[in-house]
């Protein structure tokens, strides 16, 4: 039978160091000690309706379950190096939350942290609001699904990334990412996806200037773009676009579909050979 610890207040350092088959409920991780490290090492714990104001309280926890809870922009750094872990309807508001972890889904929270989910790998995020300056910066296999993000430089040198059902208003989002698949969804920025490399964009709506630039084997099929001028600098694009384009600036090689264009500059380039066509229906 499992252990539980019920409506406690832990603030020492390594407060419940090493727990296992525990489950946590109703407990307060905050006060004058102001210790770090509370569940650090933890295995096979639940944390269930608990408040965490103090930092790096899941490092190298193995087999975790969080629901309901809360950490503060207070709870820096907050799960470092953890594995198997689900989070559930719960805040996560300090910097840097998660990192180097590995198959954590987290699913129905709101995520308030810069450079959230670095170096990490099989992540899932499901019905999720994220606000994050760098998110997923270098991560691998993650899957996210109905969640809305606000950020800058957003999932930059990932591999293996799939997002669907999803409004994303980020900036330099995909930068030297590889084998990326969006679908369903909104993508609001500025440089979308320079130096990408397998980028499909599926039934998406793209605005933001200069989009989609030095990508190789980037494809976009039933999608709209808006304010998206100078698209396609030096890629190698398939593209079958609803609509209208601000303007097309040489792409290297590749066909592009569409229902009208604003110009199409093709210029004696210096920098390499672009034979891209512009197809008008």
């Amino acid at each position: 039978m499992r252990e539980q610890i019920v409506g406690k207040q832990f603030d020492e350092e390594r407060a419940l160091y090493y727990l296992q088959h525990t489950d946590v409920v109703d407990c307060v991780f905050a006060g004058p000690a102001d210790g770090e490290s509370v569940l650090k090492e933890a295995r096979d714990v639940g944390v269930k309706d608990c408040s965490f104001s103090l930092r790096y309280p899941l490092w190298h926890v193995q087999g975790f379950k969080m629901e309901n809870s809360t950490m503060d922009e207070l709870t820096r750094a907050a799960i470092w190096y953890a594995c198997d872990g689900e989070i559930k309807d719960s805040t996560l508001g300090g910097i840097k939350a998660v990192r180097e972890c590995r198959n954590i889904s987290l699913t129905g929270c709101d995520i308030v942290s810069q450079e959230f989910g670095w170096k990490s790998s099989d992540i899932q995020l499901k019905d999720t609001s994220v606000t994050a300056e760098y998110i997923f910066m270098d991560s691998r296999n993650v899957k996210l699904d109905n969640v809305k993000m606000k950020g800058k430089y957003s999932f930059q040198y990932m591999e293996n990334l799939e997002i669907r059902n999803s409004y994303l208003d980020t900036k330099d989002a995909f930068w030297h990412s590889k084998n990326v698949t969006v679908v369903d969804s909104t993508l609001k920025g500025e440089y979308l996806a320079w130096f990408s490399e397998g980028l499909t964009l599926i039934n998406c709506h793209i605005t933001g200037t200069q989009p989609l630039c030095y990508c190789k084997d980037l494809k976009l099929i039933n999608c709209t773009m808006e304010g998206t001028d100078l698209s396609f600098e030096y890629s190698d694009v398939e593209a079958e676009i609803r609509g209208h384009v601000d303007s097309v600036k040489n792409p290297r090689s590749g066909n592009i579909t569409l229902d009208s264009v604003g110009e199409i500059i093709m210029t004696d380039d210096v920098v390499m050979e672009c034979a891209g066509k512009v197809h008008i229906r």
